[in-house]
């Protein structure tokens, strides 16, 4: 559902076994390879593995939604949720509209049918 976004968790992991292991790893997890090949490259200097841990520490110490803004396009999960559900609240609305036109017998049931299907079909 969410395989865009990147967790700040992973990230700050990623980041502190690069101190240990391979550098860099975190560069590409955040969709930096460019970064994520100089660390690798850089591997046999301390450089990266000092860069590492700062920004393990750095990714730790923002908040989620600074996290967001910087490495999933500002958009958080809570974010992609709330749209979703206020997606289905204006097709529930519309569905209810539609049921009531049909109630007072201002669309026929055939009418009815094909425009449900529609608002349906559109969602998806």
């Amino acid at each position: 559902m969410f395989a865009n976004n990147k967790s700040r968790s992973i990230a700050a992991i990623l980041a502190l076994s690069g101190a240990v292991t391979i550098s860099g790893l975190h560069k590409f997890y955040l969709g930096q390879p460019l970064w994520g090949v100089l660390y690798v490259l850089l591997s046999w200097t301390p450089i990266p593995k000092v860069a590492c841990v700062i920004e393990a520490v750095w990714y730790l110490a923002q908040d989620e939604e600074t996290f967001d803004r910087n490495f999933n396009s500002g958009k958080s999960a809570k974010t992609i949720l709330s749209s979703k559900a206020s997606g289905v609240g204006v097709l529930a609305e519309a569905l209810r509209e539609l049921d009531a036109l049909r109630q007072d017998g201002l669309i026929s049931e055939y009418e009815f049918e094909q425009k449900r299907r529609q608002l349906l079909d559109s969602e998806q």
